[in-house]
């Protein structure tokens, strides 16, 4: 409780802590799901904090979601007005740079500054030396003279040393944090939790580098906010730890919205290659004046080569060019190149397209001379001979080519192409990928390293599914739904059309889709959510239902998904139609007069590609032996269920509140289960929120909901007709 800022925790909320804070102090990973607006972050944060100040821990809090950061930084300076905490807030570099330069051109930047500051440090100790020495000798002490000449040729060789380091880049910002005074810097970053912007602005101002300054002034901090790209990409891991001064067995690691891992795990995991990358060490190899540079051209040659020849075969030309009836414009379109049996057609290409000896051996000397020319253009950025610091494109290049012949034909790995089309032009251009189907790999590897992880969402069940996939081993588990009154709410599950994709188009489903929204948003005493399997949908019936006397949103791709929640929740009887894979699912909060009403339309399992069918049989193969049909239920209905309960929660988020929750689709209802077996779905609902959901017929949801809310006397002035 030293860590809990406020007055009372909600019961739940104390049994929480007690329990987490019980698994930290055996070491446990902990799996907590928490429904919406419950105070998950507190119930983790606090024991977190205790065991950590307790058993000289460091905690660092991770989510994927913007909004969030922001509360976990109001709630850690909540912590220390009451209970003195050193906390910062880590944002990735591009973010955080006043001069806008790559990472490894701002890794050769900070070098050579960092030898050009000591180099004018020892030229500062060797004059301080001299000076002495003359002085002796002009007192005519024994061997001042041998002495100072010594020191005079030192000096000379170390300005000329000097002198030719202050011809090459340098970086003002970081030369100010090796020389000038940081210590107001650091009493102002930790007199508060600070913001990345925050820390931005007070860095620019004092001449600083901020994102230096924060590696550099973050060890024995207590609590470290960051996003889920420091503790799931292995490399920026290992430096983020690093930066820390902490082993992984010292780190207590909570992370928010947890559903959202296994994707960010995947991704990380995931690997790819553009054809512009092997155009650009080919050509670089042209350059190269090295035994070993043939080889290295013929193995990236012939990569490219079967690169294009696998694309051009399924590109139809035109106007946009097609793959498969889909139009190739500025977003990705997969190829397929898997096979039935044996290897991928691309890796099948390039085999048949390299003519020499030993693929293999080929790829490991392009890699090889790859890591000299990196190492080359290090001398040469530091030197001063090249503006800017180049990354190797061979290097980049062989790595994944090595890569591809490692694990192209791994069920783990998924090995796909990808093609776009040009800027300026029909032409299309390819990307070669190895997709990544199950992110045990990287995943596993950080919950085995740290001391103990919580996981905590408002839809991580069910938890062996997450153990599973994540590699989790022995958790506590814990799970709290709403505690908030449950006179407050009301769920429907409503018998309409079973909208699968087939039947979308049908008039007659949309007629009576059209019909339940209308009549839903027309009862709601405020603002409806309404939530579509994809943007599409959500246009058709935004368009549909331009008739009602209410405000209607359209939230598009292109959007900008806060200035669309601002102008709707300022709205007083309005409808915003979205993507329920869209950025407004989750992270977001709907609080009390933003939303009374929430719809889910349909089932919105997402678009079943190839990618997800192999992500669907690589999960049959790993853990067919645990549940029947597995691959189904762990890649595709799952997901989709969870992504529907983060819908629900966007509204009823105190105990004050009160709302409606709508799922609009037949196989949502309890006749469903026994009438359309594995298409039903309200069996992948937890228990509690099952037993809320009450059956309505389409005709009758007007009836239940203005029942409901005229019980609550929520209508202003006299309640629309059902």
């Amino acid at each position: 409780m030293r860590f809990f800022p406020y007055e009372e925790p909600y019961e739940h909320q104390r049994e929480a802590m007690d329990r987490i804070g019980n698994a930290l102090a055996r070491g446990q990973d902990v799996l907590f799901e928490g429904a919406c607006g419950t105070g998950k972050t507190l119930s983790a944060l606090a024991p977190a904090l205790d065991y950590a100040r307790t058993a000289d821990k460091t905690v660092v809090i991770t989510t994927n979601v913007h909004q969030q950061m922001r509360q976990f930084v109001r709630d850690a300076r909540a912590i220390s007005e009451t209970q003195p905490i050193r906390a910062v807030v880590f944002r990735g570099k591009s973010s955080m740079c006043h001069i806008d330069v790559g990472y490894q051109e701002c890794q050769a930047l900070r070098d050579t500054t960092t030898e050009l500051v000591e180099l004018e440090g020892d030229i500062a100790e060797l004059e301080a030396r001299e000076r002495e020495l003359r002085r002796d000798m002009e007192a005519g002490e024994p061997g001042a003279a041998d002495g100072r000449s010594a020191i005079v040729d030192e000096l000379r060789t170390i300005e000329a040393e000097r002198q030719e380091l202050a011809d090459r880049p340098t970086c003002e910002y970081y030369e100010q944090n090796l020389t000038g005074n940081v210590e107001p810097f650091f009493s102002w970053l930790f007199d508060d939790v600070r913001y990345p912007d925050e820390i931005f602005e007070r860095a620019e101002e004092a001449g600083f580098c901020g994102y230096e300054l924060l590696k550099d002034g973050i060890e024995g901090v207590d609590l470290v906010v960051c996003n889920y790209a420091h503790l799931l990409h292995p490399t920026i891991r290992e430096q983020f730890f690093r930066w820390l001064d902490r082993d992984p067995s010292d780190i207590i690691v909570v992370f928010d919205e947890a559903h959202n891992v296994e994707s960010a795990a995947r991704d990380h995991a995931s690997r790819s290659i553009a054809e512009g990358t092997l155009d650009s060490a080919l050509d670089e190899l042209l350059e190269v004046e090295d035994p070993r540079a043939e080889a290295a051209r013929d193995v990236i040659a012939a990569f490219r080569r079967a690169l294009v020849d696998c694309y051009e075969e399924a590109v139809t030309p035109g106007e946009p060019p097609r793959v498969d009836r889909t139009p190739v414009g500025e977003d990705w379109v997969d190829v397929t190149i898997a096979t039935d049996d044996g290897p991928d057609r691309l890796t099948r290409a390039f085999l048949g397209a390299y003519r020499g000896d030993a693929v293999q051996s080929a790829v490991e000397t392009a890699a090889a001379l790859g890591a000299s020319l990196d190492e080359e253009y290090e001398r040469q950025y530091k030197a001063g001979k090249t503006a800017t610091r180049s990354e190797c494109q061979t290097l980049q290049a062989a790595a994944f080519i090595a890569d591809w012949l490692a694990f192209a034909n791994e069920r783990t790995y998924y090995p796909v192409i990808s093609v776009r089309q040009h800027e300026t032009s029909t032409e299309v251009y390819g990307q070669a990928e190895l997709y990544a189907c199950i992110p045990r790999e990287v995943a596993g590897q950080l919950f085995d390293s740290v001391y103990a992880s919580v996981l905590m969402s408002a839809t991580l069940r069910p938890f062996s599914v997450i153990q599973d996939v994540l590699s989790i081993d022995e958790p506590v588990e814990m799970a709290y739904g709403l505690s908030f009154p449950e006179e407050r709410r009301r769920t429907f599950a409503v018998a309409g059309p079973a909208l699968f994709a087939r039947e979308r188009n049908d008039p007659g489903t949309q007629a009576a889709v059209e019909e339940v929204l209308g009549n839903a948003i027309r009862m709601t005493p405020g603002n409806t959510l309404v939530y579509f399997p994809s943007y599409a949908e959500a246009e058709r019936y935004h368009d549909r239902l331009s008739w009602l006397d209410a405000t209607l949103y359209l939230d598009e791709p292109a959007t900008r998904a806060e200035s669309m929640r601002e102008a709707f929740t300022a709205s007083d009887h309005a409808a915003l139609f979205t993507s329920i894979w869209g950025t407004l699912t989750e992270g977001v909060s709907f609080d009390g007069d933003d939303a009374r009403t929430v719809v889910v339309v349909g089932v919105p399992y997402p678009y079943l590609d190839d990618r997800m069918d192999a992500v669907r049989e690589a999960y049959d193969e790993t853990f067919g032996g645990q549940e029947p049909d597995a691959g189904w239920r762990y890649a595709v209905e799952i997901p989709t269920i969870r992504k529907t309960r983060q819908a629900l929660g966007r509204v009823l988020r105190s105990p004050d509140d009160y709302g409606v929750r709508i799922l609009l689709d037949r196989r949502y209802t309890e006749e469903a289960t026994v009438q359309m077996g594995k298409y039903a779905v309200r069996g992948s609902f937890p228990p509690e929120e099952r037993n809320e959901l009450i059956d309505v017929e389409p005709d009758r949801l007007s009836y239940a909901m203005g029942n409901f809310y005229g019980g609550l006397d929520a209508y202003d002035g006299s309640p629309p007709m059902p």
